[in-house]
């Protein structure tokens, strides 16, 4: 049974030590060797465009650029459905890799045999 680790940030700068978090996690997974799936919700979603994770500055921390880097070289981005219509974010205003999908999505992700879900 092969490990995975779904993690879903639910921040953006309006809670960039959260934020931070969840990319955090999610680029020490792949490092570790772990299938991984990132979500982008809420205000993260913005992330998913190209050069808005160079915004985001949290001291002491690793650049949010880096981490998105390591997380779409092995693993899965994902900018919620609801969250990207809110922000009119379309397929084709995204970084290469990251897709947009919704619920159903990530149920399947969270109900798989061997995933583990975080919420940050």
């Amino acid at each position: 049974m092969a490990r995975s680790l779904v993690i879903k940030a639910t921040a953006g700068a309006d809670g960039a030590e959260r934020c931070n978090q969840a990319f955090t996690v999610a680029a020490a997974a792949v490092a570790s060797g772990l299938t991984v799936s990132l979500w982008l919700t809420g205000e993260s979603a913005w992330y998913g465009l190209p050069g808005r994770a160079k915004e985001l500055e949290l001291p002491h921390a690793t650049p949010l650029q880096d981490l998105l880097e390591v997380v779409l070289a092995g693993g899965q981005v994902t900018v919620c459905t609801q969250c990207a219509a809110r922000r009119d974010i379309g397929p084709e205003d995204l970084i290469e890799g990251v897709r947009i999908a919704g619920a159903p999505t990530f149920v399947e992700e969270i109900s798989a045999d061997g995933a583990q879900a975080l919420v940050y």
